[in-house]
């Protein structure tokens, strides 16, 4: 099973937009993840924290990954919400899966899941950014890849 978290696109301010949207810049990294994620990547699921950033940045996503799936808003994955119970639901799914967060939410899952304590600093996290963990039947998750936007070749003009 493959995981891949991804930390939503940069976003407005709150005091230019209080839904914090994707910034134009932020639209545009998430669309060059997208573009490189198509083919390579499918998965069973898109899920988002329901907060705008990260409903666009799932749609988009969900596009390239699962063409025929709708993105959905899954609870418990806001900025400040625990991890451990998003884990156990992990642990009881089988099927690769896209999940699109906050930080310090999604740094601290990443470090859950691959060494059990939250609160090591396993990967630097850039709004953009995506992570794919994968685990095999009775072996704990490990980090297969990581990429930031900066790493994305530009879109063609």
């Amino acid at each position: 099973m493959q995981l891949y978290l991804v930390q939503h696109g940069e976003a407005l301010s709150k005091d230019i937009d209080p839904d914090r949207a994707l910034s134009e810049a932020g639209r545009k990294d998430v669309q060059r993840l997208a573009s490189f994620l198509a083919g390579k990547v499918r998965v069973a699921r898109v899920l988002h924290s329901g907060k705008t950033r990260a409903r666009q940045t799932a749609e988009i996503l969900a596009a390239a990954a699962a063409p025929d799936l709708k993105a959905e808003q899954f609870g418990g994955l806001n900025p400040n919400d625990p991890v451990e119970s998003f884990v156990q639901h992990v642990e009881e799914w089988d099927e690769n899966l896209l999940v699109v967060g906050h930080l310090p939410f999604m740094a601290k899952l990443v470090a859950r899941l691959t060494t059990g304590i939250e609160e090591r600093a396993i990967v630097a996290y850039r709004p953009g950014s995506i992570v794919c963990l994968e685990t095999e039947e009775g072996s704990g998750w490990q980090v297969q890849w990581m990429i930031r936007p900066e790493q994305l070749p530009e879109a063609p003009l």
